[in-house]
């Protein structure tokens, strides 16, 4: 056999698995699609969705509309978790490291024994991580002090109907009325509870008890919660968040974006180019974050906090 015939075989098989995982999501895409049709052609199931349009009623004293805050908020979030994630993927997939970084121990966090020496890629990803905590703290903060929680919690047993009928009309391609500046429909608010308030802690909490600064002399404290416990939730919290934003940002282009990326990054509800402005400029900053995140330019930053070695 040649070594052409080799490489193509070597390439084909490399290319069949995502090739086949591909074609199985579309053929089961269009069954979830033709089965959600069917079932609204039934007359209880158009009875269900009649009493639950999708929708629960907010509370009176819910905001209306989104302020301005939320837009920067929005963008931080995303910035973060976009760098998050490659980062964390790195952190998972790099055998050689290009670099090492020791905290300094005579800064404003000072320890007994000497700071563990850790890879330049999980230093980066502990980075963001503070950083994106620091920001969710201000998030949750804002998000209560402004009544903005009452948008994202549930504060009825109907929202869990009213989902169920939300998520069969998006399956059927008959998607539920989008009135986000109001009000969101239930399997959005559902999302977004578990987004804030279940998904980002838990990846928390996994990511610090397999960080260095998890402690080590607590054998109570890490036989409750072993290390093998922490790495089996972290990654597919992790792979929660990609299908999350890839779902999220189709939705938001595919039901209105002019008017979505208003309410997302401009604060207001008109149907002007202005948030698309600010979201472009948004994606503009994280494709170049993206691409400056190489040990060239990480190396200078990460020697200001410790001691960067090869």
């Amino acid at each position: 056999m040649s070594v052409s015939s080799k490489t193509s075989g070597i390439t084909s098989s490399k290319w069949f698995k995502p090739v086949a995982i591909a074609v199985a999501a579309l053929v089961a895409m269009l069954l979830v699609v033709l089965l959600a049709k069917w079932l609204r052609s039934m007359t209880g199931v158009q009875d269900f969705v009649t009493s639950y349009p999708g929708h629960s009623e907010l509370p009176a004293a819910t905001p209306t509309g989104l302020p301005a805050w939320l837009g920067w908020q929005h963008f931080l979030n995303m910035f973060f978790l976009v760098l998050i994630i490659r980062s964390g993927w790195q952190v998972r997939t790099t055998t050689r490291s290009a670099a090492s970084w020791t905290r300094n121990n005579k800064g404003f966090i000072k320890t007994k024994n000497p700071p563990t020496k850790i890879s330049l890629e999980l230093w980066f990803h502990l980075t963001l991580d503070a950083l994106w905590v620091l920001n969710g703290i201000v998030f949750i903060v804002l998000l209560f002090a402004t009544g903005q929680w009452l948008r994202i919690v549930p504060t009825s047993w109907d929202v869990f109907p009213n989902a169920l009928s939300a998520a069969l009309q998006y399956a059927s391609l008959n998607w539920p009325t989008e009135n986000g500046w109001i009000n969101y429909n239930s399997l959005q608010l559902l999302t977004y509870f578990a987004v804030v308030f279940i998904a980002a802690p838990l990846s928390l909490l996994t990511g610090l008890r397999t960080s260095p600064a998890w402690p080590k002399k607590a054998p109570t404290l890490n036989k409750f919660f072993p290390m093998e416990l922490a790495r089996k939730i972290h990654y597919p919290v992790m792979i929660f968040f990609v299908l999350f934003i890839i779902v999220h940002v189709t939705l938001v282009l595919t039901t209105g974006a002019l008017r979505n990326l208003n309410h997302m990054f401009a604060a207001n509800d008109g149907d002007s180019w202005l948030g698309f402005g600010f979201f472009a400029a948004a994606i503009l900053v994280i494709v170049a974050a993206w691409f400056l995140a190489r040990p060239l330019f990480l190396r200078p930053i990460a020697s200001l906090m410790g001691k960067v070695s090869r």
